[in-house]
């Protein structure tokens, strides 16, 4: 049952993403290889899979670039930066690191291979070293969307219904915060407590994508950002999911990215 939910909602995701990507001009252009930085992997957050990308895959492949989509397990920050380096690892040169949301703990973590040149935060934490993502968003307050999650005795997190529909998708029409809802994956509660090692932000160029309309995480974090990382920012009028709501302007931002880090 999971499974062909899942299924059918991916091929919907991936649907509107071709057909967005059909009818930009001047954004995609398929004949045209990448200048430089070719490798783009794309890095989940919390309540949600890699389908939550699935609008701006199209849009990268189609200028070129090779995207990989990572599936993290969401049972700790080591296991889910253990993916993502497994990943990295797989592409044939240098890469450009993107995070959404808790997505954003995790590149920031994994983001010191050697082969990542630039960061890409969207809608995101980028924690300090010693710090957890708990701890990088409780001095901007507690959103409407994290009041929506509820925690099982085995400690794994998940968000009601409301909280996805009205919190954490709701800049979507109707039947997209409904696929949301359906592929949400619970989250392991205490890697958000878990301390990073290392903040690659430090040492490697970043971007940041700021939802204004973020319910899930203050969008005073994501502004925040843009100094403490000396960050290139980009502030959307979207939901937390910023990348289904306006998938070409955060694919711009990708695209951006890897143009500017070749450059470097």
């Amino acid at each position: 049952m999971f499974t062909a939910t899942f299924s059918s909602s991916l091929r919907f995701f991936l649907h509107l993403g071709l057909v967005l990507s059909l009818v930009l001009p001047g954004l995609v252009d398929a004949q045209v290889p990448p200048a430089g930085v070719k490798n783009i992997v794309l890095v989940h957050g919390a309540f949600a899979d890699g389908s939550s990308w699935s609008k701006v895959i199209p849009i990268l492949e189609a200028r070129g670039y090779r995207v990989t989509a990572v599936q993290n397990p969401l049972t700790s920050l080591s296991e889910d930066v253990a993916a993502t380096q497994r990943a990295i690892a797989l592409q044939d040169g240098p890469v450009i690191l993107v995070g959404h949301s808790w997505g954003g703990a995790v590149i920031t973590q994994a983001g010191n291979d050697p082969k990542v040149v630039g960061l890409v935060y969207v809608a995101a934490y980028a924690p300090e070293a010693g710090q957890s993502a708990n701890e990088a968003s409780t001095p901007f307050g507690i959103t409407e969307g994290q009041k929506q999650i509820r925690v099982d005795s085995n400690k794994f997190a998940t968000m009601t219904a409301q909280g996805i529909l009205e919190d954490f998708a709701q800049g979507l029409p109707l039947i997209e915060r409904k696929l949301v809802l359906a592929v949400q994956g619970d989250s392991n509660g205490p890697m958000f407590d878990e301390k990073l090692t290392t903040a690659a932000w430090k040492t490697k160029p970043s971007w940041v994508v700021v939802s204004a309309n973020d319910r899930m995480l203050p969008p005073a974090m994501e502004r925040a950002e843009e100094k403490r990382l000396n960050a290139t920012t980009t502030v959307l009028p979207t939901c937390h999911l910023a990348m289904l709501e306006d998938p070409s302007k955060v694919a711009a931002v990708i695209v951006d990215a890897a143009q500017q880090s070749a450059a470097r």
